[in-house]
């Protein structure tokens, strides 16, 4: 596998990013699997009880379970595993902790015996398995007997592979230690630029690559040793208008505080003209958070209008100076993580600066400089990011905002309104229920919502000839099915 970026950790409670993720889902198990169509399927659990007032889960086991080093995996393990990303103190900022309880309303959990389980939350949800499905499930007497740095670079996992090496920057090395798996060995090369990959795809070095860059689709479809798959991805791209504490005082931060300046900065970039140019392809705008077919009908997307733009900030209070400036301000990307990102964010750039915001870009590396600053919330005030998602639930991908202070809440939105509305659709027993609540919710994140809407990410795969395997939409890689033809 030829990858963009590197992973950041394998502690299960600190993992966060889809590429990160891909790796340890082959390390750790997980007690459901969930399909691309959103059906929840068993996968360590054999059968499933849940109280009447839906707040209470009990798991039992499928019997025989062991973890990486032999050891038995019991109802103690999934408890921990489970109780380990929520402890306070450890402060934890991963997917687990932050997205899938804030979600959950997770409480706790408990043993009931050496095969049953019960995870106890604060509020019924539809969402409630699926997110369960991505608790890491790791051994209690292993990670106990490490300090959170270790656990970060030694996992002991519950899954079919295991670590076997791991070069910073270069690669990781997974051994199969259990079925299900086809290959004995699976190398994750890091390979940040996109015709590194290419070339060494091309040359037989790598056998399925990420990212692929559109003026890179011709060489590979026409080498005979590989071809590109393209998918209509999941993966919402934004610039994030970062409205917390982590950038207070820096140029712009307080201007973006003003919804009318937000909503003007959406007719200042040309959506359709990243998507053909720089991406390749032709694409729609996005109207919200949420992938279709579940956004709000009645949202049409904003288009490209920069005298818009201009009107809408004059009005708002920031005529250009004499200078020709309304106000500066940073914008902060990764370099490699995404589909041509670096030309993505440049572009965003000087889009805004044609509009008198006076745009200063900033490039940086994914893994050990953005990441980090992520997790703090201290990029931006303007930053670039993708987020993942479904297509089987809107309340998934609105679940990024479930609370104020929430982990995948990066922009530190605080609108009131959207937090009592999402009290109100989360425990609805039915999506079809709370559809009302939930387009009320996509109108007011149009209008005043804390992204500069971009683009579904289109997702291009170069595939060896060699190999029979299939690509997600939703970015998840899996190659336990993966063969050689």
């Amino acid at each position: 596998m030829g990858l963009s970026a590197d992973a950041s950790t394998f502690d299960p409670a600190q993992i966060s990013s889809r590429d990160n993720a891909n790796i340890a889902k082959h390390i750790f198990a997980t007690l459901f699997q969930v399909n691309f169509e959103g059906e929840v399927q068993p996968y360590l659990v054999d059968e499933t009880a849940v109280s009447e007032d839906g707040l209470s889960y009990t798991f039992t086991l499928k019997p025989d379970l062991t973890c990486e080093d032999g050891e038995p995996l019991t109802a103690e393990d999934v408890a921990y595993s489970f109780n380990r990303p929520a402890d306070k103190a450890s402060a934890f900022t991963g997917n687990t902790p932050g997205f899938v309880y804030t979600t959950l309303g997770f409480k706790s959990a408990e043993v009931v015996d050496d095969l049953n389980v019960k995870v106890n939350l604060t509020a019924k949800t539809t969402l409630a398995l699926g997110m369960m499905a991505q608790v890491y499930i790791h051994c209690k007497d292993s990670y106990e007997a490490m300090t959170v740095e270790e656990a970060a670079s030694n996992p002991v996992g519950s899954g079919s592979y295991r670590v076997a090496s791991w070069d910073r920057g270069s690669q990781i090395v997974l051994e199969k230690v259990k079925d299900p798996g086809t290959f004995d060995t699976i190398i994750w090369r890091i390979i940040p630029e996109a015709s590194t990959r290419t070339a060494e795809l091309i040359a037989g070095n790598v056998d399925i690559i990420t990212n692929v860059a559109p003026d890179q689709i011709d060489a590979i479809n026409n080498s005979g040793s590989a071809t590109v798959e393209q998918v209509d991805g999941t993966r919402r791209m934004q610039v994030g208008f970062n409205l917390g504490k982590g950038v207070e005082g820096m140029p712009g931060a307080k201007e973006i505080q003003d919804p009318k300046v937000r909503f003007a900065m959406q007719y200042a970039v040309d959506v359709p003209g990243i998507c053909s140019q720089l991406l390749g392809t032709e694409c729609t705008r996005m109207t919200s958070l949420v992938n279709p077919p579940n956004g709000n009908p009645d949202l049409e997307p904003i288009p490209y209008d920069p005298d818009m733009a201009e009107q809408l900030l004059d009005e708002a209070g920031y005529p250009r100076g004499e200078n020709g400036v309304r106000f500066s301000i940073r914008l902060q990307g990764p370099r490699g993580r995404y589909l041509n990102d670096a030309n993505v964010v440049q572009a965003i750039g000087q889009y805004l600066n044609d509009v008198g915001i006076e745009t200063e870009v900033e490039l940086l590396e994914w893994a050990s400089v953005y990441s980090p600053l992520l997790r703090t919330k201290e990029m931006g005030p303007l930053f670039f990011l993708g987020q993942g998602g479904v297509t089987w639930n809107p309340l998934y991908d609105m679940s990024l905002f479930s609370t104020p202070d929430g982990a995948t809440n990066y922009q530190s939105w605080t609108d009131q309104r959207w937090f009592d509305d999402w009290k109100l659709a989360i425990d609805a027993d039915t999506v079809e229920e709370a559809r009302p609540v939930i387009n009320r919710m996509l109108k007011l994140f149009y209008d005043e919502g804390p992204w500069l809407q971009l683009y579904f990410q289109p997702d291009f795969y170069g595939v060896s000839n060699r190999i029979d395997w299939k690509p997600r939409r939703d970015e998840e890689i899996e190659l336990f099915a993966a063969k050689l033809k």
